[in-house]
């Protein structure tokens, strides 16, 4: 086995991949991002979901919007729903997994805020009752997808943003989804800051 060339074509997938969803996230990342900053200055909140990875990357998120991504600014609201083993472990034993984050986004979240979801398959039952608790709310929903964009991408209504990486394989779509959350927070901060470009 050649290590090295595997870890290659790991990296030579991954640009690929990069290079592929330019074309078509750019334009949904800059109206993401413009939502979410719309949320933030009218004082509402983000909640983000995921499992596993999107599970980490919703905490990633929360994370940098709360505390700083790349420079000082005021904190702003946001909340992983992925936190909390108390109320994971109450809901996923008292009602039924699928509903972990659809508990938390109809006590938390308020018409004018927004929910981040995010599931690589885009086939993810407890994330897809989050959005349509979401949408119960009035809230925004930017949903992060890849494959063809599974259930949620069929969930999703006319005013939901949907950023989908349309590969198979699961790290690609994660990679891509990082950076898109990267691209969100520097995009959220470069508004709220007043950055002319």
């Amino acid at each position: 086995m050649n290590l090295v060339a595997r870890v290659n074509q790991h990296f030579c997938e991954s640009i690929a991949t990069k290079q592929s969803a330019l074309a078509t996230l750019v334009a949904p990342i800059a109206a993401a991002i413009e939502t979410l900053t719309r949320v933030l200055i009218h004082e509402g909140k983000i909640l983000a979901c995921g499992n596993g990875g999107s599970a980490a990357d919703a905490q990633h998120f929360a994370a940098e919007l709360v505390g700083r991504f790349e420079r000082e600014r005021q904190e702003l609201a946001a909340i992983a729903l992925t936190t909390d083993t108390s109320i994971l472990t109450a809901i996923s034993n008292d009602y039924a997994f699928d509903q972990v984050f659809a508990r938390q986004v109809r006590a938390l979240g308020r018409a004018g805020d927004a929910l981040l979801a995010i599931s690589t398959s885009g086939n993810s039952t407890n994330v897809i009752e989050a959005i349509r608790a979401a949408h119960e709310n009035d809230m925004a929903v930017i949903a992060l997808t890849g494959r063809d964009g599974g259930a949620i991408g069929a969930l999703l209504k006319e005013n939901d943003l949907h950023l989908n990486v349309p590969v198979d394989r699961t790290a690609r779509v994660q990679e891509v989804h990082l950076l898109a959350i990267h691209c969100l927070c520097d995009g959220i901060d470069s508004l709220l800051m007043g950055d002319e470009a």
